[in-house]
């Protein structure tokens, strides 16, 4: 990594409060690396050797079994992945490929586990980001349960629209297939529930999204005054 690139990263949260000597002794063994898009960073059952952070781009979090893709997460930056399968060095449950290109930290695995160990500040930063994957895992399984289809994509598009202190013009990440498999839909099944949606306070225009009646969307969607206060 090159010095002038050092004071953005050191700005991250999970090296915002750390000791300053030890974050350079990360610094200087780690990679700044910018990867074009559609490109696999790792694959399921590889070791961690690196923690990555993803800095700018977006990169999709995914798993397979057969002949079939499942979209896990998508990761915008700036934020680390996948920190649990370091911090306990074991093998990767997802694969891990850009989106559009990215520009991604690598840290050597050997070494973020031996500063974590040192550094309290960033311990607490890691327990706090697992934790948040943690209560993000539990939310995502509880809304896959318990609601149907359209109703999925109803608080999906409420919480892009708290994400983005509440402007309803929405733009999708990447193609419709991407959101269809990221809430477990088929293409066909995410096609149906936006054009059911045009009942509840929904215009699509391709890619576009607008949410013409919050209210009535709310209703349709009904978000859960604790697991969705965040979209409420």
């Amino acid at each position: 990594m090159r010095a002038g690139e050092r004071p953005e990263i050191a700005q991250l949260p999970l090296f915002a409060e750390m000791n300053e000597d030890q974050r350079e002794r990360v610094f200087a063994a780690s990679l700044l690396q910018v990867f074009p898009p559609q490109l696999t960073l790792f694959d399921v059952g590889q070791k961690p050797d690196f923690l990555f952070v993803l800095v700018d781009g977006l990169v999709e979090l995914f798993t397979s079994n057969a002949d079939r893709d499942s979209t896990l997460a998508i990761v915008e930056p700036v934020t680390s992945f996948i920190l649990a399968a370091l911090v306990t060095d074991q093998p990767f449950l997802m694969a891990a490929r850009t989106l559009k290109p990215s520009r991604v930290m690598l840290i050597p695995a050997d070494l973020l586990r031996d500063v974590i160990k040192q550094d309290s500040a960033l311990m607490q930063q890691a327990m706090r980001e697992l934790a948040i994957g943690y209560r993000n895992m539990v939310r995502a399984l509880t809304d896959m349960k318990l609601r149907q289809s359209t109703e999925r994509l109803g608080n999906f598009l409420l919480l892009e629209s708290h994400r983005h202190n509440g402007d309803r013009n929405l733009q999708l990440r990447g193609e419709k297939k991407l959101l269809a498999s990221l809430l477990g839909m088929t293409p066909e099944n995410l096609s149906r529930a936006l054009s059911a949606l045009s009942k509840h306070g929904v215009s699509v225009d391709g890619p576009n999204i607008e949410i013409t009646d919050h209210d009535a969307l709310v209703k349709f969607a009904r978000p859960d005054p604790f697991l969705d206060k965040y979209i409420s």
